[in-house]
């Protein structure tokens, strides 16, 4: 693992929890996105040293929305910045960590994810992800 690229807040609405990261906290919201395979939209907030994700549920069929129904808003998970996620996949699961998903798939920002399993992670659900380098022209 690299380093904590971000962690996931499950929120009921961006819109109500936005101003209390931006005004109180002084984060800087950078972006926002849906992401319709994920059943969420995600606003990105600069918090210094670590980038925040805020996420709300679009509908009632995603992960968010079944956690905040059964532990209410609050950190979902901790996503962990690899190199090569297929690879850590392989040596996660060669050292006897379940994953919930067991090839990649599509994040926010167009990053590669997979989630170990919270019980092989002592209760905490973490996400590794691999970002697509920017190319050239690409801006931050």
């Amino acid at each position: 693992m690299k380093n904590v690229d971000h962690i996931g807040i499950a929120v009921r609405s961006l819109e109500e929890s936005l101003p209390f990261y931006e005004n109180v906290l002084g984060f800087t919201c950078s972006a926002i996105e849906n992401v319709d395979s994920e059943h969420v939209k995600v606003a990105f907030l600069d918090a210094i040293n670590v980038r925040i994700e805020l996420l709300e549920p679009t509908n009632s069929n995603g992960a968010i929305a079944k956690f905040i129904e059964k532990r209410g808003e609050g950190i979902h998970h901790i996503a962990l910045k690899v190199d090569s996620i297929e690879n850590r996949i392989s040596d996660l699961k060669n050292n006897g960590i379940q994953m919930l998903n067991e090839v990649p798939k599509e994040g926010a920002g167009g990053a590669l994810i997979a989630f170990l399993h919270p019980k092989s992670a002592h209760g905490v659900l973490y996400e590794i992800c691999e970002k697509k380098p920017l190319k050239e022209n690409d801006s931050d």
